[in-house]
């Protein structure tokens, strides 16, 4: 019931501090060479495209054959953890979360964008 009747001036703060987020988050993924990121509407989480690594190599020599194969490879070589779309019947697509601090978002996005750029 308090959160009916209590304060509500947080809201709107809270609302701009995820689209910064989210801004973020899509923007750096965007600039992930085989990445596309479209910007969601209502969510705290956005599913970009892999199709642009598919049938390539990662710098520690995984085979990305699809967003399994890329999650996997994206924990293993540089420690970020993400969902295989498909699990969302999504597939060539994966999960990230925007819900968490902005520097574990941008530590988290520069690290995907290096391994997109190790790719052959």
């Amino acid at each position: 019931l308090a959160a009916l009747t209590g304060p509500q001036d947080f809201i709107s703060e809270m609302v701009g501090v995820y689209r910064e987020r989210r801004d973020l988050v899509v923007d750096m993924l965007n600039r992930a060479p085989g990445l596309t990121c479209h910007k969601p509407e209502g969510a705290f989480y956005v599913f970009p495209s892999i199709h642009g690594c598919i049938g390539k190599t990662t710098a520690g020599g995984a085979r990305v054959t699809d967003d399994e194969s890329f999650v996997v490879a994206l924990l293993e070589e540089k420690g970020v953890a993400a969902v295989h779309g498909a699990a969302f019947m999504y597939p060539g697509h994966f999960r990230i979360s925007y819900a968490t601090d902005t520097e574990s978002l941008r530590e988290g996005c520069t690290r995907i964008q290096q391994f997109c750029q190790g790719m052959r």
